[in-house]
This record gives structure tokens, C-alpha cells and sequence, in this order.
């Protein structure tokens, strides 16, 4: 069913106030990879609070001229989809790399995080860097750690003091 330009011109706008909402996305070649499979992986990214969709090449590149997404665009050729997360882009890469295992056809061909355009290569380191919670977590008890070494501290000059004392109490004695 051909689109007509109507729904063409709704289709680029929508993809380009969805991805301007967005300041993590990345983009895929899924040639190979059936629909069932697709739908695995967009459920495994809806799961995580990401989006997927595969988009024409020719509405992409008009969706994202004059945005920040601008330099995905030679990335747009042959099947082409586009994953994009709103909050955590190392959880949408982790999603898509592991999808990846278990289907080697996906390629990462690029993308966009936190407005830095970033190689399809990068997409896999990305995915090893640690969940914003537990960056969150370890930099918590970096900080708490001084002040609990300073209360133990604190703690353990009156328990020596007391410990002096009954010292000096048993010299006296005996």
C-alpha cells in the first residue's frame, strides 16, 4: 500500500518531534532478522523504556534534517531501523547488544548520545559500562566512606582512652 503524501509528511513529523524528545538513540541494520525476532527485540526494548522502529530512509533523512540527529544520516541504507530511549542509553545498548548474541545479522551502524554522535563499534562499549543506578550506588559510598571512617575513628579514641586508664588503674594496683 502506497503512502500518501499526507501521511508521508505526518510520518516525518511525528519520527522528528519523537527523536527531539530524545537525547539517546541508535541506529540499526536488521536485514536478515525476521518479524517475529523484530518483535522480540521491540518488546525487550519497550521493557527497558525504549522505542523501536523501522522507518523509510527517505522520511528519516527528512525527519532529522536540522536536528542533532543530522549526522545519523549516512547511516540511512538498506533496512534501516531506529531504537531510541528518552532515559538510559546504556540500557538500550545492553538490550540491543544482547538481542545481538542471539542474532549476529544486526548491525550497529550509529548513533547519538546525550548529542554526541557516536560509531556503530561504540554502541558495544557503551554497553559495558555499568546502569546509571549502579554508577549512582558506587559514587554514594565513595562519598560515605570518608565520614564512616571518621565516625569510626571518633568511636575508638574514647574506647582508647578508657582503655589508658584502666591501664594506669592496674599499674596503681599492683
Amino acid at each position: 500500500m502506497a503512502l500518501t503524501k499526507a501521511k508521508k509528511t505526518e510520518l516525518v513529523e511525528q519520527l522528528g518531534t519523537t527523536l527531539a524528545g530524545s537525547p539517546h538513540a541508535i541506529v540499526v541494520g536488521f536485514q536478515g532478522i525476521k518479524v517475529a525476532e523484530v518483535d522480540d527485540l521491540r518488546r525487550r526494548i519497550r521493557a527497558q523504556g525504549g522505542h523501536y522502529a523501522v522507518v523509510k530512509n527517505r522520511l528519516a533523512l527528512r525527519a532529522l534534517k536540522g536536528t542533532a540527529y543530522e549526522p545519523l544520516g549516512i547511516h540511512f541504507h538498506g533496512p534501516t531501523a531506529v531504537a531510541w530511549s528518552p532515559a538510559d542509553p546504556v540500557g538500550l545498548a545492553k538490550t540491543l547488544t544482547d538481542f545481538a548474541k542471539d542474532f549476529p545479522v544486526l548491525e550497529f551502524k550509529g548513533g547519538v548520545v546525550d548529542g554526541q554522535a557516536v560509531a556503530g563499534e561504540e554502541v558495544r562499549a557503551i554497553a559495558s559500562l555499568p546502569s546509571r543506578e549502579a554508577l549512582i550506588s558506587k559514587l554514594l559510598f565513595l562519598m560515605q566512606s570518608p565520614i564512616s571512617r571518621l565516625v569510626r575513628g571518633l568511636g575508638a579514641i574514647p574506647q582508647q582512652f578508657v582503655s589508658v586508664l584502666d591501664q594506669v588503674r592496674q599499674q596503681k594496683q599492683g
